[in-house]
């Protein structure tokens, strides 16, 4: 029915990059918001990054601005996070969902992982020397 699965994670040296993409399957994204959240050891989940369902509106966490970009494909049913520059901190397992856009979930103030219906697997990100 409505699934996203995502890829892409490992390990990774500091400074190095990677590329998380959630595939979506059952439903077109062409209606939903996509959010990046990430759960980190010892720490609750937090939001790391959002973007509205036709692209026009991103939000990321302070820590990862400059760093990290949201992207989207619409024809492909895919939503990207490239990740630069990683560090340490970065450690986690991050986690696609998505909302369908009866508002607007990805505003400066912030969003939140209660207002996302549908959730990946989660992918594991490890950076370490």
């Amino acid at each position: 029915q409505l699934t996203l699965v995502e890829s892409g994670g490992g390990l990774v040296q500091p400074g190095g990059s990677l590329r998380l993409s959630c595939q979506v399957s059952g439903f077109t994204l062409d209606y939903y918001a996509i959010g990046w959240f990430r759960r980190a050891p010892g720490k609750e989940r937090e939001g790391v990054s959002c973007i509205s369902a036709n692209g026009g509106v991103t939000n990321y966490v302070d820590s990862v601005k400059g760093r990290f970009t949201v992207s989207r494909d619409n024809a492909k049913n895919t939503a990207s996070l490239q990740m630069n520059n990683l560090k340490p901190e970065d450690t986690a397992i991050y986690y696609c969902a998505a909302v369908w856009e009866t508002m607007n979930y990805c505003s400066s103030s912030g969003f939140r992982s209660n207002d996302f219906t549908n959730w990946g697997q989660g992918t594991q990100v490890t950076v370490s020397s």
